[in-house]
């Protein structure tokens, strides 16, 4: 269709520098004319490469989070490159390690993006050991470099302290995440930095994380606003910890804003303001995210070191008099 031999016509789709660029056009216009797209295993059996990005997930991800906004940042940036994005799924009740290993020994894709890291993560150590390039969503403490974008929930629990410090709150609880990831720890550290820093007391959560049902959630709030113990502010580390200390409030017939203050985490949508226009929030950018860690792992396969692909992002809320 395009009147040139195959040699040229490959090597235009490819963007091959000895091809000018009105042939490269002319072939491109041709292709999607026609909706020519690689045959992707002729691909692999010619290049060794799949051209899939593999994104290893926790299935029950909090659906106002991570999921479908880091899915959307990953799948912008692949658009304009060879490459697909396929969800390799999990649950809390599998091993973790199942999927990776599956991608890794059936071969199924050039790169990974794994959540949900711990300080000794196993699936981290397997993909080094094994050489496959990866990117994480939170970082580690077991001395092996790897690309990563992190969210500073250290400054994100120290921030929000002192939004309730300066609210009047005297008495503070958290809900975080569960105790064996690593940005747990990172949020319970600012949280105790900020309560040291305003002097006020921290109430114990009853046993309950932001990975546990919303319903569950709702009725540990509850529990606790009609206790002795009651505290009069609450960090909520996801989106739907914050619906679910709002229900568990008002259930209590304690009043947002005159009795108790919530500061939640949420994603970079403002559903929070919408659900209760009482809510304090703070926003964390998970599409940007999916962004980030779609080059990142990119770049890792193009061979750019793991040291040089690290980020920690953080917006700092407006200031509040």
């Amino acid at each position: 269709m395009t009147g040139l031999g195959i040699t040229t016509v490959s090597k235009a789709l490819k963007d091959a520098p000895d091809i000018g660029e009105a042939t490269k056009k002319r072939v491109r216009l041709v292709a999607d004319q026609i909706g020519y797209r690689p045959n992707r295993a002729g691909v692999r059996l010619r290049t060794g490469k799949t051209n899939v990005i593999s994104l290893i997930l926790n299935t029950e991800e909090e659906i106002l989070g991570l999921t479908s906004q880091m899915i959307q940042g990953i799948s912008e940036v692949l658009a304009s490159t060879p490459y697909h994005l396929v969800v390799t799924p999990y649950t809390h009740a599998s091993d973790p390690m199942s999927p990776v290993r599956y991608v890794v020994e059936t071969g199924s894709a050039d790169g990974v993006i794994l959540s949900r890291t711990e300080p000794e993560d196993l699936r981290i150590r397997y993909l080094h050991d094994k050489k496959l390039p990866f990117a994480t969503h939170g970082r580690t403490d077991m001395g092996i470099a790897h690309a990563f974008h992190d969210y500073d929930n250290a400054a994100f629990a120290r921030d929000a302290v002192e939004i309730l410090a300066k609210l009047g709150r005297k008495r503070l609880t958290l809900v975080g995440p569960p105790r064996n990831l690593t940005y747990s720890r990172h949020m319970s550290e600012g949280f105790l930095e900020g309560i040291a820093k305003y002097d006020l007391q921290q109430v114990p959560m009853p046993p309950v994380t932001i990975d546990d049902d919303i319903h569950k959630l709702g009725d540990a709030v509850h529990q606790l606003m009609t206790s002795d113990q009651a505290p009069d502010g609450i960090i909520c580390g996801s989106g739907s910890a914050g619906i679910a200390a709002a229900f568990g409030t008002e259930k209590a017939g304690v009043t947002l804003g005159k009795e108790v203050d919530i500061v939640s985490k949420q994603s970079s949508f403002d559903m929070l303001k919408w659900f209760r226009p009482g809510l304090n929030v703070i926003d964390e950018d998970f599409r940007e995210a999916g962004r980030d860690l779609a080059r990142k792992v990119l770049a890792r396969i193009e061979g750019t070191p793991a040291e040089d692909l690290q980020t920690l992002a953080y917006a700092p809320p407006p200031k509040q008099d």
